[in-house]
């Protein structure tokens, strides 16, 4: 059963709020360095295609929100970027191993069910030579703001489609990615419980 809210309201919320600054600035240091093929999981609404390199020409894109690739077509016919749009589950890819020289995910990991799945499959498609860039919202480094993102978190979840407050980001990805560098960053003109942010890249594990 599609929910409407889902669907069709909440894609115009995210759409709205994540538009413009402090973000626009924050997607443009990200993707500095973005290259080759590319996989970007939790493609939204379109906000990060103005901030890719002009060498990116290509990219494969996944959300599971249809309601996000709707409004995401404006964008994508303004870009020279040629988007590959697939309505997918981060949590199953069906991309063979090895696909991808980058991964890309902003602002996403917090709304995946089962994150620790989605990261094992981007380490997964990400070539043995690929890097895994990031920008996410998480648990804070101050005891009083993490209980509040405790607290809040259930609430948080039903109304911002399954985002969660309090995830550590940058152990999550330590867990799935090799040589992680990542910078945590108060977004000031954000609320404490969701401004701090987890922001920086990582390379593939490789197992022998």
């Amino acid at each position: 059963m599609i929910n409407p809210y889902s669907r069709w309201l909440f894609p115009r919320l995210i759409d709205l709020a994540m538009s413009g600054d402090p973000f626009s600035q924050y997607r443009r240091e990200v993707l500095a360095s973005v290259s080759g093929d590319v996989l970007e999981i939790g493609f939204g609404t379109g906000l990060n295609l103005p901030y890719y390199p002009e060498s990116v020409r290509a990219i494969t894109t996944v959300d599971v929100n249809p309601g996000m690739s709707t409004i995401a077509q404006r964008r994508i016919q303004a870009s020279s970027i040629t988007v590959h749009q697939k309505v997918l589950n981060g949590e199953s890819l069906p991309m063979p191993d090895d696909s991808f020289d980058s991964v890309v995910s902003t602002w996403t990991l917090c709304s995946i069910a089962n994150v620790d799945q989605a990261l094992q499959e981007m380490g997964r498609v990400l070539k043995p030579s690929g890097t895994f860039f990031f920008i996410e919202h998480g648990l804070s480094s101050d005891p009083a703001i993490q209980t509040w993102q405790h607290r809040l978190t259930p609430v948080q979840k039903l109304i911002a489609d399954g985002c969660h407050l309090d995830r550590d980001i940058q152990q999550l990805v330590e867990r799935h990615f090799a040589e992680a560098t990542v910078t945590q960053v108060w977004a000031k003109d954000l609320p404490a419980i969701a401004g701090y942010f987890y922001k920086g890249a990582a390379r593939k594990k490789v197992t022998h």
